[in-house]
């Protein structure tokens, strides 16, 4: 089984639409606060789309038997002034998804590897990667592509 790794193109946004919407609703059960109506979706296309025009980064997709099955957004970012020099700007993988029916093909592992390649090409020497807790798959996948735990962060719901 073969697939193909490049930069998105403008005829793949109903790909990457259909998949930020399947993101949201695979997330949901974890997060409890994931959009999930298709005007989310939309929303969380433009704004993903923006972050990494603005940010000088790259949508990636994974094409396989003629079709979009996959999408990562890179983003270049900036540390606060308290990390050293050296790894103030890092590279950010803002979300990978992978349709269903592709998955365990080494597709999350291509579009990481690209991530990478991209990274190392833009003189960056960090790429961070989010999970939210209680996705096991998405963490133990992320773990065995070489990313280490590097923070916590932890939320408590307020009642008003």
């Amino acid at each position: 089984m073969s697939f193909t790794i490049r930069e998105a193109k403008l005829e793949d946004r109903p790909a990457l639409l259909e998949q930020c919407w399947q993101l949201n609703l695979y997330e949901d059960p974890v997060s409890h606060d994931r959009r999930i109506d298709l005007e989310g979706a939309k929303e969380t296309l433009r704004a993903a789309l923006e972050r990494v025009a603005h940010s000088g980064g790259t949508t990636l997709v994974a094409e396989h038997e003629g079709r979009v099955v996959a999408h990562l957004f890179l983003t270049f970012e900036m540390n606060a002034s308290y990390v050293r020099e050296e790894h103030r700007v890092y590279a950010y993988v803002h979300e990978l998804y992978v349709r269903e029916s592709a998955r365990r093909l080494g597709i999350g592992r291509a579009l990481i590897a690209e991530a990478e390649r991209i990274a190392l090409a833009q003189g960056v020497t960090r790429l961070g990667i989010g999970v939210l807790a209680g996705n096991t798959m998405a963490e133990r996948a992320y773990l065995g592509y070489g990313f280490r735990p590097y923070a916590t962060e932890l939320v408590k719901p307020l009642k008003r």
